[in-house]
């Protein structure tokens, strides 16, 4: 597939970059110090995760989503679907829309691009670039294919095809149904911006981008069953499931903590601060935040919120 084509899909699947390669665990020397975890709750009804926090005048639904599904996947229904209906905002990891604005994709582009004359496979060992050609060869493009760009870019895109050529459309996703199906009269707000998200991955330790390159790169015939896994497990509300099959991938501690960790803990104070104005809002972000230690809602324990599972 022409990198050209792959500009809007990979903008729009850019969160799923986080779930594919979720969380790994680490010594406890290596990694934040987690704040205490949840006490214990009843089994939920099965279904995608959904969970609240709320005081006497605000509700804030957290729901984990998927960023791209096949068009079969059917997850619409219950206390989610009740949920939305009552919504007065729905907050997502980034502006609704700003995925397929030219200008943002001009902005990665920009942003992706190698500027010091070398090429992305100057940047790899030998047995990396190896490894990464024969990735790029099970999906019938040329060598040289990314020379031209960063390693983060490369490992997003490397996420993303094997998904695309399964039948995974960002179309069927989480978000954009959410936005179709939210009431019209619902703000629309966001947790980040996509600059701050592109920024994000191209301020990485050149050595975390090559790690997170190598983790697509080293499993990329997994790639789509391994997904196949994880919308089972999110689709049966099995959070623990979901944090073990995100466990499998990443081990950079500096890339899990600046793609993860950080994030949930802002958004866990993002949260916390909502909690002052009433309201009803619908926070969606991707499942992988809500699953596994270090989770938004173990952050928000920590801040002595209760979480409530709803479904």
């Amino acid at each position: 597939m022409p990198i050209s084509k792959l500009r809007p899909a990979l903008l729009s699947l850019a969160p799923l970059a986080f779930v594919l390669q979720g969380c790994a665990s680490y010594p406890a020397a290596e990694s934040p110090t987690p704040p205490p975890a949840p006490v214990a709750e009843p089994p939920a009804p099965a279904g995608p995760g959904l969970w609240k926090v709320a005081d006497e005048d605000t509700t804030i639904y957290l729901f984990g989503t998927v960023h791209a599904l096949p068009e079969s996947v059917e997850w619409y229904r219950g206390p989610i679907e009740q949920a939305l209906a009552q919504t007065q905002e729905l907050v997502t990891e980034i502006p609704s829309g700003a995925a397929l604005d030219p200008a943002a994709q001009q902005q990665v582009m920009t942003k992706a691009l190698l500027a010091d004359g070398r090429t992305l496979r100057d940047l790899l060992g030998e047995d990396d670039r190896a490894k990464f050609e024969a990735a790029l060869a099970g999906m019938n493009m040329p060598p040289a294919a990314f020379d031209q760009f960063e390693p983060w870019f490369a490992a997003m895109t490397l996420s993303i095809v094997p998904l695309l050529q399964a039948g995974y459309k960002a179309e069927s996703g989480v978000e954009m149904k959410l936005e179709e199906l939210a009431p019209a009269s619902a703000a629309r707000g966001a947790l980040e911006t996509l600059e701050w998200q592109i920024e994000l991955f191209d301020t990485l330790p050149v050595e975390s981008q090559v790690a997170f390159l190598m983790v697509s790169a080293d499993n990329i015939d997994d790639i789509v069953p391994m997904m196949d896994r994880m919308v089972e497990e999110w689709l049966d509300g099995d959070a623990d499931g979901l944090a073990a099959l995100l466990n499998e991938g990443l081990t950079d501690p500096v890339l899990a903590k600046a793609l993860l960790y950080d994030r949930n803990e802002r958004w866990a104070e993002w949260i916390d601060t909502r909690l002052d104005e009433p309201g009803t809002v619908f926070v969606a972000v991707g499942a992988g935040h809500l699953a596994g230690a270090m989770s938004v809602q173990d952050y928000l324990t920590g801040r002595g919120l209760a979480v409530t599972r709803v479904q």
